[in-house]
This record gives structure tokens, sequence and C-alpha cells, in this order.
């Protein structure tokens, strides 16, 4: 398999695509490629806003795979909804071909290569590979897979030994060394020398690239072109979010920079919020995010922690020190059991608010700017243009709610998949429909009805009763999905604790982490989406069910 820049506006190449794995088959296998990603493109991806990103898709797929132009009045067909009911054919002539006897792995390779071919990797675009890779019976893990090793080969390509980086120090201070700061380049482990030193990139681009794409695809991104595009997949310099931090004076924001929580390149990350800091085992923002497992390039976001600290301990306070055995046994009893549906606060709760009210009123507030910002950061393609997930909880998931709100006034955002875990924020169907579009994948809302903390914390907001971490969003969209938690979350600060059994739960790729528990207590109920976690729209399940009948 090769990859190859097809001309482009801001890349102009005159060189023809080399042959790929998908031009290996029939014409009739290619077809029912096309085909596929046709009608999967309709039932993934309706609405007006999608309509230009559909139609370049295919009629693009339709050139990689050298099909006659003809065709293509019948693939416009297949966008606009007919033939879909021909999906299961098109999988048996995928099936019959000799290339995929072994397994349907080859086309869901080669939609990755079609997709990073103009230096961009659109979420729409994985969220499409993902549900055809269901639909061939190709797992999750075997998409990852491809997608670091591939990842890996194109970042190890532009990176310099440590010997390397001396000595190109030494020659460029001065003048130079303000500019190379700038960009990152003084970021210890990250960064490459692509977009600065651009010919001194190229034999290492074209060395790793060769290992994964073949003498072609490396000479090809050994090219003036092909380092460009290597630039703009992986960000300003290669150091993409390693190398971001945040200058000390932007708004309210004391503090904000990203952690690396996996080593390795990706072609995706996944970015996680910590809701709140407390002393011993969850004293660190990475902590409650040991067991993520298969999910791309993983960072977490440190932010503000001297006042998630603060809000940590007002609530240890609140639940260990200042309510005495009495009163935990009054809640145990009488406030636990309908305490949401009440009008007023037991006294004894109402005496202790004190404690905890001015640290969550602060990070309430701190959390939407952390937000906003860093919707900044994602706008600015900080992380190249790759796609990006993002989960966090309680007041970490606040902050990827005001993100999206805010990438929600621009158009194309590259955003895959969003777990919201006990959500501080406003639960209404238009809050959540305006989020909705810059999300390409699954929104998943976890939240738990007996959650009487967040329902105390609220207690004063004008949207207590809808906040979104106590109840589902009724909005009817093939993207939400909702988790009931009750069975594994009983109060508010189990979303740090039961973390690794959360996670299982919503449906994240979990690895295995020494001395966690990853079994659920009870039945977790999924509303307004699908029970099949791993692709979330409805009509794709059934195809997949389909699909794993007809080869199974």
């Amino acid at each position: 398999m090769r990859l190859a820049a097809e001309p482009t506006q801001d890349a102009p190449c005159d060189q023809r695509p080399e042959k790929v794995t998908g031009s290996q088959l029939t014409e009739q296998g290619r077809f029912a490629y096309a085909a596929l990603c046709g009608v999967s493109l309709c039932q993934l991806f309706t609405g007006e806003e999608n309509s230009v990103f559909r139609e370049q898709y295919l009629q693009g797929l339709v050139r990689w795979l050298d099909l006659d132009e003809s065709v293509m009045p019948v693939m416009g067909a297949f966008l606009s909804g007919l033939g879909s009911e021909g999906s299961d054919n098109f999988l048996s002539i995928l099936q019959a071909e000799p290339l995929l006897a072994a397994g349907a792995t080859p086309i869901v390779q080669d939609m990755v290569s079609f997709s990073v071919k103009d230096a961009q990797y659109d979420a729409r675009s994985r969220v499409l590979i993902r549900h055809v890779s269901c639909l061939l019976r190709v797992s999750p893990r075997q998409l990852e897979e491809f997608e670091e090793t591939l990842g890996e080969s194109l970042r190890e390509a532009g990176e310099e030994s440590e010997e390397e980086s001396s000595r190109r120090l030494r020659r460029e201070r001065g003048r130079k060394l303000r500019r190379y700061l700038l960009i990152g380049l003084a970021t210890v482990g990250g960064g490459t020398v692509i977009g600065v030193t651009g010919g001194l990139a190229a034999p290492f681009v074209a060395a790793g690239a060769g290992a994964v794409l073949g003498a072609g695809g490396a000479a090809a991104l050994g090219s003036a072109t092909g380092i460009a595009i290597m630039a703009s997949l992986f960000g300003a310099a290669g150091a993409g979010l390693t190398g971001y931090k945040m200058n000390k004076c932007v708004g309210a924001i004391e503090e904000f920079e990203f952690l690396p929580l996996s080593s390795g390149k990706h072609l995706h990350l996944t970015i996680a919020v910590t809701g709140w800091l407390c002393s011993g085992k969850y004293s660190s923002f990475q902590a409650p995010w040991g067991s993520l497992g298969e999910c791309g390039e993983q960072y977490c976001l440190l932010w503000e922690s001297r006042f998630l600290k603060d809000l940590g301990s007002a609530m240890a306070s609140l639940l260990d020190g200042l309510v005495s055995i009495v009163a935990q046994e009054a809640l145990k009893y009488t406030v636990l059991s309908g305490i949401l549906t009440a009008l007023t606060w037991p006294a004894s709760l109402l005496a202790a608010a004190s404690v905890i009210d001015h640290p969550w009123c602060v990070c309430l507030n701190r959390s939407a700017e952390v937000g906003k910002h860093l919707a900044q950061v994602l706008r600015s393609r900080q992380q190249g243009k790759r796609p990006v997930s993002l989960i966090g909880f309680s007041l970490g998931a606040r902050v990827i709610y005001y993100c999206l709100q805010e990438l929600a006034n621009d158009q194309g955002m590259n955003i895959v998949d969003v777990f919201l875990l006990g959500a501080p924020v406003d639960g209404s169907e238009k809050a959540w429909e305006k989020m909705a579009k810059v999300v390409a994948g699954k929104i998943v809302n976890g939240y738990c009805r007996g959650d009487w903390l967040l329902g105390f914390l609220y207690r004063s907001s004008a949207a207590q009763l809808s906040v979104a971490g106590l109840q589902p969003i009724n909005i009817q969209d093939r993207r939400m999905i909702n988790v009931d938690l009750s069975a594994v979350v009983k109060g508010h600060l189990d979303y740090m604790r039961q973390m690794d059994t959360i996670l299982v739960a919503v449906g994240v790729p979990t690895k295995e982490v020494p001395g966690a528990s990853f079994a659920l207590t009870g039945a977790v109920k999924v509303t307004e989406g699908t029970a099949d976690l791993s692709d979330p729209a409805p009509a794709a399940a059934a195809q997949c069910q389909r699909a794993r009948h007809q080869t199974g």
C-alpha cells in the first residue's frame, strides 16, 4: 500500500497516486468498496452542513480507486439515501475478493491512507472508517494499531536524535534561537524539524515512511510536498500539544497545559479532563486515567490546580469532617431517598454549605473560561489536522461542554467522540443540539439520578432542574447516547474513584491496571442511542449485525 498526495490548492503536485490496496481489487470489488462507503456516508452524516464533505469524499474515493467517472450518478444516488438495502450485497462481493481472503483489513488500511493523503484527517473520515470496519468485521484494535503504526512512522521520520539536536542548536544560537523557542523546538522530547529545517528532515521522513508505505510512498513524503503534509497533519514543528503551554496572562486563567498519558505518536488524539484534585492516590491530574486503553495519542489537561485542590478538600470536609455521624445517617435514610425531588434541603447540610459553596463557584467560573481557551487551542490546530476525542468528569466535563459550545460557532471542527460524565452543565435540548454540531461520532452523557452532592452544589442555579449529570439528554440525534451510571456511581466522588469501571460502562477502551476492578455491579442502562457503544448510529449497528451474520 502506498500513500500519495493528490493535487490540492494548498500543495500542488503533478504526480499521480501510486497503486494502492483498493486498486488491487477487481472492478466489481472496487465498485462495492466505494458503494459501501457511499451508503455509510448517507447514514452517518445527514444534514446540509455535511453535504460538501460527503460529495468530496466519495468523488475522491472514486478517483483513488480508478473507477470510471460514469459511476458517479449511481454513487450520488447512494449519498441521497437510495440503495441502502444493497449493503449486504456489497459486503458479499468484497468477501469474495481474493485480496481479502484472510480478512478485510486491507480495505480499512486503504481508507486510512486515502483519508490522510491531503495533509489532514477529518473526524468524519475516522467515524466512517470505524463504521465500515465494523461492517467488515475488522476489530477497532486493528484500526488503532494501523493508525498508530502509520503515525509513528511518519513522526519518527522527522525527529532528531539528541546529538543531532545539540549540534543544530549550537549552530543556531543567537538570532535564530528565539524563533525556535517560539514554535516549540525547545520542548524536551517533543517536536521535529519539519517546517523549520525543511530539507534536513527529508531523509528521515523518507526512511520512516518507507517501512509502512513502501519506497514510492517514502519518496513522495521525502519531497517538499510530503514534508508540508506532515507539518500540516501533526502541527507546527510536530511538537503538537506537548509543546503547548499557555502564556501566564490569558484572561482569568492561571494554569493550562497538556500532560502526556501515553507514549508514541498517533493519527488521532484523546484529551482527558479531570474534575477536581484530592490528597493521596488522586492528587494528580493523571491519576483517574490510568486504565485508558487504545484511544490514540493521549493527554490530560492540567488546569487551575490550586482551585481544584481547594475544591477537593472542601468536598472531603463536607462528607467526612463537618457532617456528624447522626447527620450522615439522616442523609442516608431520609435525604438520599428523595433529596433530588425535594424543594428544601436539610438544615444540617445547609449549615455546612459555606465550606464548599465558594470553591465550587470559583471552579464553575474558571472551568467555563478554561473550556473556551481549550477551544481556541484546538481551533488553532496546535494538535495538527488530526481528529480529537474528549472525555471528562464533573468540572472536567464542564470544561469540555464550554469548549464545544465555543467550537459550535465554527464549521468543520475535528471532534470524533465526546464523553461527559457527571457534568454540572445545562441539560436542555437547545444547548446540546448546538454542541452536537461539532461532533462526528458519539456524544455520551453519563449521569446518576442519585448524585445528591451534584444536586446540592447546583441548588442555587436557575438550571438546577435540568442538570446533565443527573438526567438523560432528550435530543433526537443518532450521536446522542445516555448512560445511567447509577449501578456504578453512588455519589459524586465515585466519578474519580470508580473511573476504571465507568470507562468500561460508557464504552471507552481500557487496559488492565494492577489492583483495579472493572466489574460492573449491576446493569448499565443505555438510552437515546444504541447499546452497541462501539458504533453509535442505530442504523449502523443494525448493518453491523447483518454483516456479522453474513460473514459468520
